[in-house]
């Protein structure tokens, strides 16, 4: 049609004006003449070129072509079904040659068109409508928008197709696209308005006009246009940005259809669109805003804003985009049309301010300073809008996001705030009193505000100063944290208001408060943010005392009786002191002490008069004990001010002495020594005989008072032998004879405290000797001293030993200090660590050299130099050299003696006590003595003694010999420093010497207790006794041995632990030495991080953040070393080895790319699986850990979308071949299941990597199909009959189960990456496959495989569709598995598809050859015809003269199963039945005669009931071709039977019945030799074959009518019945003999009696009058042998047939006949049947119950008596039967059967009464 068109425009241009009227005016003649039947197909050819006549410029010529068109719209207007030709039309449309007129009018009928084209080419020609539509004018525009959405709604609603959607992906111009896209969304903008005209939400009238045209848009139309669109659109491939507008639109359409198609789609794009497109945004502000506002905007052109569910739903993308917040000025007319547009709901109003938020917090800050102030005002009028609290969530809501938004506001924009504090106020209030709910967030929003204060000015931060102190004491806590919040974050350091405030509130009852306030105040570690300038990290001390006194004056209040009244809570007290005093000591620290001024002295009096005023009785005993360590702390730096203002209340000191509290009394004792310094002599030794006297009085004090004294008495004792003068030695004496007999003669607390004392007083010079026997006080105490430090009193055992060495310190008699060494040696194997470390501190004092004075002690806090120098804590400062004895003689014996002890007896010994001992003793003489000449000579010696106990079991005895390495590392030299560095790199990497060796005794701890459970007796295992006498009692002496290597393995890691604290010190110092020895260490120091041991874990942990700066760039420069070192050990014989390298490598090895793992990944994938099957629980659970990290990593670097194709490519060849062989082949089922799992994932994302893998990936996948089926299904399929399975419900329920396995879907994704190249190394794996697969599974896998394949290839498979119908066939044939046969069936039918001409012939007469195979075959013929039609029904229809016979005669196979088959492929096959017989008639009767005349009983039983169904079908149509039918079953009906014979005699009566004119008319014998050989067949002794025969006969006699046969088969019939009756004459039968079987009279080969009758039924009604006379007798005698008691009902019923068939022969015969003359012999012959017959008959009724007979003899009845009153007419009857009538009448209950019966006795009257 184009091209005839197309022709004629064009010939069109050569004529001319004359010769186009004239043209045009025939074509008129002809549409006037034509019938309207016709007129479609000439208007396809007149109506292109009549309108391409326009194209001339004569008017003459435009007028005649107006004619014929207003013709032609008058003809086809109302008549739809005449169609135009659209394809012509179109092309005139898009001609470019076309004239503007002939466009105009072509486009109108291209409308029109569309209208009447058929569904299908509407279809096809709507996309291409679309291409160039936006250069066309705007007018066209709108009709071909229109046009196409019209079609998409009708064909598109519900799917589209492939095709078709092709076709709308080409739209390749941009412009197209967008204006179908505007128009698509215009459209899915549409919502009809009730009202009607107008604009839609969303639309101006414009937009709405320009969709709906002239045509009504509503209801299910317009709901299916939508969908259309969604459909298309949906299949477009269009970016996210391009369609999220109209997603959006549809997702809120009121059509649920709609919106649920939109929400769908919307979900799909989401994650993909960019919502931060400017384009998009803009799109969006549109469809919320409108155009309302826009100047110079037409009010056609107005659009309105979206309705307020599309505006919900488009402001739950705007919270996603940040373009959207910075779209000014659509951002804030958004924002405001949510807040006060007009129709705005509450849920728009959270919208709107939930947007506002995201606005505050991503727009960018030019775009804010705009928006900004006026958005805040907004939400300020909002806000006050508000009732006091809401209980609608919506507006609960809408309050946190205000104020959400106003903290946003206050970070972007803190300029707007800092000017006036009416918004801090503002906040604060609604923080008392909005809802506990938004307390939170407005909590949040005044944190926020505080940076906007930062930079206010002055005079706005001191109205905020009262504004925070307020709020700091109000109710509400939410207020007092954000008071103090801003209190710490609004003003530095210095600023002692906001200091107040976290001072007030450090006592607040929440914790979190109370932290704050602690930090504010730099009393936690973090606090502030300090500036870098350290001096000025605290306020000036006369400053900050100086505010706290001016808010609170009555802090200077106090009384000796510390009666005052606190004024604040005891904690703030506590904090406010320790502040003050931190203040106080830094400014003492920073200038001279001699310096100081007097307004700074006088504030220090000021604050001993604060700490006195916190002395009242109601504070607590932590705060009392904190006031008199603050004054002993301003007493050491102002001691002067202090011993003199104290010495003034020396009073007032004494009283304190017994205060509850220990630290309390301590302290004041020290006040009391350092107050007496300010006394004079007589008046301190008043003080200290005072003292003395209250200590020895008879009366017993009280604990606190003793304790308090005897510190006293220390302290003053020592400050007086400390002055210059010393006071008289009698004093002292006295004082030492006092504590000496306290010690002797009080408890081990008070012993401790007297001896305290008396080492504070031998600090100041060596201890008098006493007054009595001149004794030294060591010799005296020897004793009573070994007996308190053998005692369990840890605190008092702590004093004694620190007391002993405060005593020694000036000793010169080296038996007083063998004394004191032995007293502390006596300690060594104490399990107290706090006793070791006072020991130690002892010793020290007793070596020399230690860092302190007595001024230290006496004057300040000073407890011990354990806790002075906080060693274990922080790392140790290098200690300067103190002053060394004068008597160098007995300090040297003293150290040898130390020395001796340490390294001779206590740091080597089998006892893991002394040795732990020894650790701590030698670890406080290197770090209090460490400078000291002697020390550092011992330098070497000490650090191999460190070393060696780095393994120790002990955990103390670890960390502090690791402790002394570090140290010995920073006092040691250059050389020491290197050999200390090598031997702990050693120590780690397990190469380090041995050891030095320990004897072992008895009872030397060879293992922890518990380490090695216990022994069978249930005792426990730790000694080197126990463990030989446990290998003893094994038998295995030789066992011990294996111990003790257990014990070194136990040792070496202890080592390494150890080795990891010193470590940790030393690598901060010793970088640069460490630097050659990282290869060695990374790889092991990462292992051990993951070690089982915790402990391990973290001394490791400390190594490498002390030794690695940047951890990342250290293993990537070391990754290579680091991976071989643990692959090697995740095969290491130790599990914790094993476990570590898994851990370690599943963290190393993430986020890594191919070049830094590629050569080991293999080894990671073996030391994978390896792990997951150890045989340890935790390292399998490693194993997978390292499985999943190895399968990330795998999945990522084989991913083509993330990683180079060539390295793809790489991995794919590593790993893919060793997860085939290895991993799924497994026998460990985590392994395999992993395999699986990792191999499915590479399918997923390796692409065209996988390629050179397919045919392997393919065939495991296929194989793991049935070798990873649970085993358990197997069982149950060989037991499936037993147990009542049907077996093929099973199999289909395996392969189900199969195919919804990770390895089918492995299989599908293998599908979709197959190339030409693949496919070569595929096939002939396939085949593999095919021939020598095992399972069921496997099978039916790769015959749906091979189905899958070759559709997706296509015509790609042609080259190996021989190869595969080879394969595939026989398998079909042979497959045992009814699933499986289908499987290869259906591959076979795929293949077929895109087979060879001759493929395709040979395969098809293959197939159908199987029908007369044996039942495999015969079910495989089936299922191969049934794929073959399913999928090459095309190549099939070539061969159906081949397949339709063998289908139509298979469908009478005897087995249900396999006709049920082909009754299926026959209905596929055909379109109808008569008219496929009629077509391969000719075919079916060969096929029939070949099946008939072969051996098989089957095939002639099937040739019959195929004729059968030949005749049924067919009927007279088969004529043509009954001889040769007939002639088969004549020549194979005579001989013997078997079995289904009687089907050939169910065929020869069928086809006698249908093609009996036939038969007669060419062979008149004929009849009587069918008639003849049926004759015969009925004679024969098999009842099946009997009971046919006689069905046969009775077909044949009713077929033919030949009179003749009533003489030849009456006589056989007779006999028949003869012999029927005799046999069943000797029975008497009842009445209920009517409901018996026919078993009981079928027996022995006999037929039941009325098939016979039936027969003799049809013998009558062929016969004439004079035949049925002359056998009268006998054929009453068969009728009553058939009404005889003996036949059941049914034969009765059919004698009743014979009779009536009878009444209605003669009936004819009385009323045929033309005279009153009828021959007597009739006459006789009727009143004999009715003499005979009627007795029977009633008594027949009398005996049957049955309804269903008493009707038919009751019919039969009245038909003899109406037959026999036409008779008695001519010859009355005399026999009247009435009375026997009536008593039936009676009986009888059917109402038809009394119906009658009434009539029959009426009828009896009668003929009675003409009798008469």
């Amino acid at each position: 049609m184009e091209g005839s068109s197309s022709s004629s425009s064009s010939s069109l241009v050569s004529k001319s004006d004359g010769e186009l009227e004239e043209m045009l005016d025939r074509m008129l003649t002809r549409l006037a003449l034509c019938d309207d039947s016709k007129l479609e197909s000439l208007v396809s050819n007149l109506l292109p070129l009549t309108i391409s006549s326009l194209s001339s410029q004569s008017p003459t010529v435009r007028n005649k072509v107006l004619e014929i068109l207003s013709h032609v719209n008058k003809r086809v207007k109302h008549q739809l079904e005449i169609g135009l030709p659209l394809l012509a039309l179109w092309k005139l449309y898009t001609d470019p040659a076309a004239a503007p007129m002939v466009r105009n009018f072509a486009i109108v009928y291209v409308e029109m068109a569309f209208e009447r084209a058929p569904v299908k080419e509407r279809e096809e020609i709507a996309p291409s409508t679309l291409e160039n539509v936006s250069k066309l004018p705007k007018q066209h525009q709108e009709i071909i928008l229109r046009i196409a959405i019209k079609v998409i709604g009708e064909c598109h609603a519900s799917k589209i197709s492939d095709d078709i959607s092709a076709k709308y992906r080409s739209l390749i111009t941009s412009q197209d696209k967008e204006l179908f896209l505007d128009f698509c969304l215009h459209m899915l903008l549409y919502q009809p308005s009730s009202q009607g005209g107008g604009s839609s939400p969303g639309l101006s009238v414009f937009q709405v006009n320009r969709i709906m045209g002239k045509q009504v848009l509503k209801g299910d139309m317009l709901t299916r246009r939508k969908l259309g669109i969604l459909n298309v659109i949906g299949t477009m491939d269009l970016p996210g940005e391009s369609v999220y507008p109209l997603y959006m639109a549809a997702s809120v359409d009121s059509q649920e259809p709609v919106a649920k198609r939109g929400e769908e789609l919307l979900k799909k794009i989401a994650s993909g669109t960019n919502l931060d497109d400017p384009k998009l945004i803009n799109r969006l502000f549109l469809l919320f805003n409108g155009t309302t506002g826009t100047e110079n905007v037409t009010p056609e052109h107005n659009v309105a804003p979206g309705n307020t569910s599309l505006k919900m739903k488009l402001m739950s993308g705007f919270c996603r985009s940040i373009a959207a917040a910075n779209s000014f000025p659509a951002t804030l007319q958004c924002i405001f049309g949510c807040m006060y547009g007009s129709g705005t709901t509450l849920r728009l109003k959270q919208m709107g301010m939930e947007f506002t938020v995201w606005v505050f917090k991503h727009g960018k800050i030019d775009q804010l300073k705009l928006m900004g102030p006026v958005i805040l005002n907004a939400i300020l009028k909002m806000l006050d809008g508000f009732t006091g609290s809401e209980t609608d969530p919506l507006s609960r809501e809408t309050k946190t996001f205000s104020f959400q938004a106003i903290g946003l506001i206050a970070q972007r924009l803190p300029q707007l705030f800092r000017e006036t504090t009416e918004m801090a106020v503002r906040l604060f209030d609604a923080l008392k009193l909005e809802t506990q709910s938004l307390r939170s967030t407005i909590q949040e929003a005044i944190i926020s505000l505080a940076a906007a204060y930062k930079d206010s000015p002055e005079n706005i931060l001191r109205e905020l100063e009262v504004l925070l102190l307020a709020n700091s004491l109000v109710e509400q806590n939410e207020a007092r944290f954000c008071a103090l919040r801003w209190a710490t974050s609004l003003y530095n350091s210095q600023h002692c208001p906001s200091l107040y405030i976290c001072m007030l509130s450090a006592a607040d009852p929440k914790l979190d408060i109370r932290e704050i306030a602690l930090e504010g105040l730099f009393l936690k570690e973090e606090g502030r943010t300090i500036v870098a300038n350290q001096d000025h990290k605290y306020p000036k001390f006369v400053e900050m005392l100086g505010y706290i006194l001016k808010q609170q004056p009555k802090l200077l209040d106090s009384s000796e009786m510390r009666s005052q009244k606190l004024l604040f809570p005891s904690q703030v007290y506590l904090v406010m002191i320790k502040f003050l005093v931190k203040c106080f000591k830094l400014e003492m620290e920073e200038s001279n002490t001699q310096a100081v001024g007097t307004e700074f002295l006088d504030s220090a009096q000021k604050l001993c008069l604060l700490l006195e005023h916190s002395l009242a009785f109601e504070g607590s005993a932590e705060l009392h004990a904190c006031a008199f360590k603050a004054l002993v702390s301003v007493g050491s730096y102002l001691p002067e001010m202090v011993e003199v203002y104290f010495s003034r209340k020396i009073v007032w000191l004494r009283s304190l002495l017994s205060h509850t509290d220990l630290s309390a009394r301590e302290s004041v004792s020290r006040l009391l020594g350092m107050a007496s310094c300010a006394l004079s002599d007589a008046e301190s030794c008043s003080l200290l005989s005072e003292l003395i006297s209250s200590v020895s009085q008879p009366q017993k004090l009280r604990f606190e008072a003793q304790h308090g004294v005897l510190s006293a008495v220390g302290f003053v004792s020592a400050h007086c032998l400390h002055r210059m003068p010393a006071v008289s030695e009698a004093v002292t004496q006295n004082a030492v004879k006092c504590l000496v007999d306290v010690v002797n003669l009080e408890t081990a607390p008070l012993a401790s405290v007297a001896m305290e004392a008396l080492g504070h007083i031998g600090i100041c010079g060596a201890l008098p000797l006493l007054v009595n026997d001149s004794s030294p006080v060591l010799e005296v105490l020897q004793e009573r001293l070994s007996k308190l430090l053998s005692g369990d009193d840890i605190k008092s055992i702590q004093k004694i030993a620190l007391s002993l060495g405060h005593l020694c310190l000036n000793e010169t008699s080296s038996s007083h200090l063998k004394i004191a060494l032995d007293l502390l040696f006596s300690l060594s194997r104490s399990k107290a660590e706090e006793i070791l470390f006072a020991a130690g501190e002892a010793l020290s004092f007793l070596w020399g050299g230690v860092p302190v004075t007595a001024d230290m002690i006496l004057k300040t806090n000073y407890t011990s130099l354990s806790t002075d120098s906080n060693f274990l804590m922080k790392e140790v400062k290098s200690l300067s050299d103190a002053k060394t004895d004068a008597e160098e003689d007995s300090r040297t014996i003293t150290r040898e003696i130390i020395t001796a002890k340490l390294f001779d007896t206590l740091l080597y010994s089998s006892r893991k006590d002394e040795r732990c001992a020894g650790t701590v003793w030698m670890l406080s003489l290197t770090m209090y003595c460490g400078q000291q000449p002697s020390i550092q000579l011992m330098l070497p010696k000490i650090q191999e003694a460190f070393s060696h106990l780095l393994g120790d079991q002990n955990e103390l005895t670890q960390e502090l010999a690791s402790q002394g390495m570090s140290i010995i590392y920073e006092l040691g030299d250059a050389s020491m420093k290197q050999n200390l560095v090598d031997a702990l790199v050693n120590t780690l990497t397990g190469t380090s010497k041995r050891k030095r060796a320990i004897k072992l005794v008895e009872e030397s701890e060879v293992f922890q207790e518990g380490t090695i459970g216990e022994s069978p007796t249930g005792g426990k295992i730790s000694t080197y006794k126990e463990l030989c006498n446990l290998a003893n009692e094994m038998g295995q002496p030789d066992l011990i041995y294996k111990f003790m290597d257990l014990a070194n393995h136990q040792a070496s890691l202890n080592s390494k632990r150890g080795a990891a604290f010193g470590f940790s010190k030393i690598a901060k110092q010793a970088g640069d030495a460490l630097r050659p020895h990282l290869r060695l260490l990374i790889p092991r120091l990462i292992r051990y991080q993951y070690d089982p041991d915790k402990n391990v874990q973290d001394a490791m942990a400390h190594i490498w953040k002390a030794l690695i700066q940047d951890p990342k760039k250290a293993v990537d420069e070391h990754l290579n070393h680091i991976l071989d070192d643990l692959l090697v050990q995740c095969g290491s014989r130790l599990w914790r080895s094993r476990e570590a390298s898994c851990l370690a490598l599943a963290d190393i090895i993430q986020g890594r790319k191919f070049d830094q793992v590629g050569e080991h990944l293999k080894k990671l994938w073996i030391a994978a699986f390896r792990a997951m099957d150890d045989i340890k629980e935790t390292v399998r659970n490693a194993g997978d850990k390292l499985c999943r990290a190895v399968t990330s990593l795998t999945i990522r670097i084989c991913d083509v979308t993330l990683t180079e194709l060539s390295d793809a490519k790489k991995a794919m060849d590593i790993v893919l071949p060793f997860l085939l062989s290895e991993g799924i082949m497994s026998k460990v089922d985590s392994v395999r299941k992993a395999a699986i799992g990792v191999v499915m994932k590479l399918a997923k994302g390796a692409g065209v990597a996988l390629r050179p893998h397919l045919s392997d990936l393919v065939c495991c996948m296929l194989e793991s199909l049935s070798s990873l089926e649970d085993q358990g299904l197997n069982y149950v399929e060989l037991h499936a009959a037993n147990i009542g399975i049907e077996t093929e419900k099973l199999e289909n329920l395996r392969i189900s189960i199969s195919k919804g396995s990770p390895m089918w879907e492995t299989l599908d994704l293998c599908i979709n990456i197959v190339d030409i190249e693949s496919l070569n190394q595929l096939i002939p794996r396939l085949t593999q496959l095919v021939r020598g697969g095992v399972g069921l599974n496997t099978r039916v896998g790769v015959a749906s495989f091979i189905s899958l394949l070759v559709q997706k290839v296509g015509t790609e498979i042609k080259p190996f569709t021989g190869m595969l119908l080879k394969l595939l066939f026989p398998v079909a044939k042979e497959e045992k598995s009814s699933a499986a046969k289908r499987a290869f069936s259906s591959a076979c039918g795929i293949v077929l598809k895109y087979s060879s001409p001759s493929q395709a012939r040979s395969l098809i007469e293959e197939t159908a050859a199987l029908h007369s195979g044996d039942r495999s075959s015969q079910i495989a013929c089936a299922s191969l015809f049934k794929s073959f039609s399913s999928t090459a029904s095309d190549i099939m229809s070539s061969y159906q003269s081949a397949i339709v016979p063998a289908i139509f005669i298979s469908r009478f196979e005897d087995e249900k199963q396999i006709s049920s088959l082909f009754e299926e492929v026959w209905e596929d096959i055909t379109s109808g039945e008569r008219v496929t017989l009629q077509v391969f008639l000719q075919e079916i009767v060969n096929h029939i005669c070949e099946s008939m005349t072969s051996s098989s009983w089957a095939s002639k039983k099937k040739s019959g009931k195929a004729i059968c169904k030949l005749t049924e079908v067919l009927g007279e149509s088969l004529s043509p071709h009954y001889k040769r039918l007939l002639q088969c079953l004549l020549n194979e009906l005579p001989g013997r039977l078997w079995e289904g014979k009687d089907a050939l005699l169910d065929a020869l009566g069928a086809l006698s019945v249908a093609c009996h004119e036939v038969i007669t008319k060419e062979d008149p014998t004929a009849p009587s030799t069918i008639l003849s050989l049926i004759c015969s067949a009925c004679k024969k002794k098999l009842k099946k074959y009997r009971e046919s025969a006689f069905s046969c006969l009775e077909k044949v006699i009713v077929a033919f009518g030949d009179p003749e046969f009533f003489h030849t088969v009456f006589p056989m019939l007779y006999e028949m019945c003869n012999t029927a009756s005799i046999k069943t004459s000797t029975q008497v039968q009842a009445a209920s003999d009517a409901v018996k079987t026919e078993s009981e009279n079928g027996e022995e080969g006999q037929v039941p009696l009325e098939k016979i009758m039936e027969c003799v039924k049809s013998c009558i009604q062929v016969a004439t009058i004079d035949d049925i006379l002359s056998q009268k007798a006998d054929l009453i005698h068969v009728l009553l042998i058939s009404l005889s008691p003996g036949f059941l009902w049914t034969v009765k019923m059919s004698g009743i047939s014979c009779v009536g068939k009878l009444c209605s022969k003669f009936q004819s015969l009385w009323t045929d006949s033309m005279d009153d003359l009828v021959p007597s012999d009739s006459t006789k012959f009727v009143h004999e049947l009715y003499h005979s017959i009627v007795p029977k008959l009633l008594e027949c009724i009398h005996t049957v119950k049955i309804a269903q007979f008493h009707v038919a003899a009751s019919t039969c009845l009245l038909e003899l008596i109406e037959l026999c009153s036409t008779v008695s007419s001519f010859h009355p009857v005399e026999v009247d039967f009435k009375a026997e009538i009536d008593s039936l009448l009676e009986l009888e209950k059917s109402e038809e059967a009394k119906s009658l019966l009434r009539k029959s006795r009426d009828a009896v009257a009668k003929l009675a009464s003409l009798s008469k």
